[in-house]
């Protein structure tokens, strides 16, 4: 059993987390370019906290504009055990109205500008993302969220387009009809990078919306995302601040924070020095000496 480190991916301003402890500013670098931004480093009680606000503050990057490697990569050399994301997105349901909190538990990755894994030629892996989001550190924010009065949704596909543009009326109408819950843009290739960096992960997803696909409500726009998205704010930092004070006093081990055991298929003495030694955080645990 370790202690927790929760790292948590999220809007600017979701950090300002009342009783939030010895707060700092820190510089991470990565051998994969800059993240998006430094990050807050802190504790509740015993829980050590690390935010990244995923756009930068101010939010000065678009979703195909983020170095998602660069970013997970960071909160690994953070320490992280574990990472929450939190993040807007169109409702494709009815039921998922403005408001709504969804914890997501499988995706569709439509993205196709992005660099999608740390492994390439070199040094190969695959990891299994047949259940792409961790159960046990869905089930806490899903129990954190009601604490602190949200409207929770537990389950739901998250599709997530390339962007910045919304969809179209055809395309909203498709993803529908694939039985896609909420779409967004920025929680790929997030998940899949934060697997192959062994870090359980659980998605958040906040309803601002409903996409354009509804005849009888306006199409999406960014002033009514704003309005809604600051009417959650305070529910999603109380969701972090709850989630973080109930943890478990000790971590207990998951099977995510061994999935590379079984995912590297390029043979010892094949594999590239240098690619290792750029995955020193993310693998270095079955890298060993060849990542140092």
């Amino acid at each position: 059993m370790a202690e927790w480190v929760l790292g948590v991916i999220g809007g600017s301003g979701l950090y300002e987390i009342e009783g939030l402890q010895d707060p700092r500013w820190v510089k991470i670098d990565s051998p994969f370019g800059a993240p998006s931004d430094e990050l807050l480093t802190g504790s509740l009680g015993p829980v050590k906290l690390v935010f990244l606000p995923r756009h930068g503050r101010g939010h000065r990057l678009p979703p195909s504009g983020l170095n998602f490697r660069a970013n997970i990569d960071a909160l690994k050399r953070a320490g992280c055990t574990d990472v929450i994301s939190l993040s807007a997105v169109g409702s494709l349901r009815e039921a998922l109205e403005p408001g709504t909190f969804v914890v997501v538990d499988q995706f569709i990755d439509r993205t196709f500008a992005r660099e999608k894994s740390f492994f390439g030629e070199g040094l190969v892996a695959h990891v299994s993302m047949a259940e792409p989001v961790c159960p046990r550190l869905s089930a806490f924010a899903a129990d954190a969220g009601r604490a602190a009065g949200a409207r929770i949704i537990e389950g739901g596909t998250y599709l997530c387009m390339e962007g910045p543009q919304f969809s179209t009326k055809a395309e909203s109408a498709l993803y529908r009809s694939w039985g896609c819950d909420v779409i967004g843009m920025t929680n790929m290739p997030e998940a899949k990078l934060a697997r192959e960096a062994e870090l359980p992960y659980a998605s958040i997803a906040m309803v601002t919306d409903y996409d354009c696909w509804r005849e009888d409500f306006e199409h999406v726009q960014v002033s009514h995302i704003l309005e809604v998205l600051h009417g959650n704010a305070d529910l999603a930092r109380d969701l972090v601040r709850r989630m973080a004070q109930s943890l478990p006093a000790r971590r207990e081990p998951s099977p995510i924070d061994t999935c590379l055991d079984t995912a590297l298929i390029t043979a010892p003495q094949a594999r590239d020095p240098m690619a290792a030694r750029r995955l020193d955080a993310v693998a270095g645990r079955v890298l060993g000496n060849l990542a140092k």
